[in-house]
């Protein structure tokens, strides 16, 4: 998955209240919380759950003005462990909020999620001044551990090896009012030799399907239009018990949601995509035209040597029959360059698995060995190597990235208006949000023309392609399209 923001600040106001004081929030909660999100989407709905504990023990939701003023009584890093950039981060983050309790000496600092899973011990000794480590099992025990910091006055750990609560029996504070995640399963049963997962979030568990489908039901009543389904291996739904064509029926389950306009999920495992999927996704009109399915290396000797199980041809394989059953769909991916032991000729592999397959873009990483794991013992590649074909790689992408972008141009699309703006959209003028099969799209409002608000359907006429986004700017007097619903 890949790496996500902060939670937004609509969610902020919408929690603590646009215009509120700070005095007016204190005096009714026990005081107000600041979450920030390293990592997957995974992690930003863990941060959602956080969020949601927390203001259901009496706290609310700092304001953008109350984190920038350092007057914030709990802060939460929700962290990553999947790269090393992550893991510094962590670590940097932390040390940036030392000020905070040297501004605030009561402000409560609590770390939580894959690395705390992971380097609990660690984390404490490094900075004595986090008041509670938990891991990503342990997110309801959170307010408990920081009350318990509190009357003991030293850190507080608490990370379990086995799961108690499962996604949807928590609580939540959802970033966005349009769009919600939804986790059908949790922890993975996959060995890959890169991977780190497994050890932090344990094996593969699903939800029932009545469950799941209750929770998208609640979003769309809170007035979500858009629901990604979340899983390590999301179409691997079911499996341990059996049940292959899990996925297919609960992807059909979520299209006859009354109100539901969009159903995404992510990531997809090659090994374990079905025809009956893509069926599912073809013939079901609210699941999206996306796939993102991480590929990794493009060299069978490679997959092995990573423990992926599946080949290459597999994997073009399975693009061709959505291609055949979907020909407008997006299909985006995962990339590791300089796997150890990867020769020139690996890497040519993936160059030309990459030239077969057209994604519509790529997160292309460059492999950073994760202590623990198989593949962090084997022999490493220089630097120098690893960028050169790093760069190479991008290269390639960005200019298939760029032929699919300009497709668009002139065609109607329908864009989902989120909570969020663009960039520029202040000097623009613009209102952004995505297609139907991803894409990111930056809509003007025609002179004259009411403005639509998040959550809102637009069918616009794309009249400029960027790198990675469309500019939709579209003149209904020449005939260009503009509609609301």
């Amino acid at each position: 998955m890949a790496a996500g923001p902060d939670l937004r600040i609509q969610s902020w106001l919408m929690e603590a209240g646009e215009g509120m004081s700070v005095t007016a929030q204190r005096k009714d909660s026990r005081g107000v919380y600041y979450v920030r999100t390293l990592g997957c989407q995974m992690n930003e709905h863990d941060s959602e759950r956080i969020a949601g504990v927390l203001r259901d023990q009496g706290y609310q939701q700092a304001t953008p003005e109350q984190v920038r003023a350092r007057e914030v009584d709990v802060m939460v890093l929700n962290t990553c462990a999947v790269r090393d950039n992550a893991t510094q981060r962590m670590y940097g983050t932390i040390g940036r909020w030392h000020r905070f309790k040297q501004h605030k000496p009561d402000t409560r600092i609590a770390v939580g999620g894959c690395m705390a899973q992971k380097d609990r011990e660690r984390i404490v000794k490094a900075a004595p001044w986090v008041d509670a480590v938990f891991g990503t099992r342990d997110i309801g025990s959170l307010p408990g551990l920081l009350d318990k910091a509190r009357r003991d006055g030293r850190p507080q750990v608490g990370v379990s090896e086995e799961l108690r609560d499962l996604p949807g029996r928590l609580p939540a504070v959802r970033s966005s009012r349009s769009q919600a995640w939804v986790s059908i399963s949790v922890g993975c049963n996959n060995t890959c030799t890169f991977c780190i997962v497994p050890s932090v979030r344990g094996r593969e568990r699903d939800r029932s399907m009545d469950d799941i489908l209750q929770e998208v039901e609640d979003c769309v009543r809170s007035g979500a239009r858009q629901v990604t389904l979340l899983g390590q291996n999301v179409n691997s739904y079911g499996w341990s018990t059996g049940d292959c064509y899990a996925f297919a029926r609960l992807l059909r389950a979520c299209g006859q949601v009354p109100g539901l306009e969009r159903i995404r999920f992510t990531s997809p495992h090659p090994a374990a995509f079905t025809d009956d999927v893509i069926a599912a996704m073809a013939e079901t009109p609210t699941v999206m035209h996306q796939l993102h399915m991480p590929l990794q290396s493009g060299s069978d000797q490679i997959l092995r040597a990573m423990r992926r199980s599946y080949r290459s041809q597999r994997f073009l394989d399975i693009l061709d029959k959505v291609r055949a059953a979907m020909p407008d769909a997006l299909i985006t991916t995962d990339i590791i360059v300089g796997f150890p032991g990867e020769t020139e000729e690996d890497f040519q592999a993936t160059m030309d698995v990459v030239r077969r397959a057209r994604f519509s873009s790529a997160f292309i990483f460059e492999y950073s060995p994760r202590p623990g794991t198989p593949a962090a013992r084997m022999s490493q590649l220089p630097k120098a190597v690893v960028q050169d074909r790093f760069e190479r790689l991008q290269a390639l992408q960005e200019s298939i990235t760029m032929e699919h972008m300009q497709a668009f141009l002139g065609r109607q699309v329908e864009v989902l208006i989120g909570d969020g703006h663009g960039r520029h959209d202040g000097s623009t003028h613009r209102v952004t949000g995505h297609e139907r099969t991803g894409v990111l799209v930056h809509v003007g409002v025609p002179k004259g023309m009411p403005a639509p608000k998040p959550g809102d359907l637009v069918t616009c006429t794309v009249t400029q392609a960027g790198p990675h986004y469309l500019i939709a700017d579209p003149d209904p007097q020449a005939g260009q399209v503009y509609d609301i619903r």
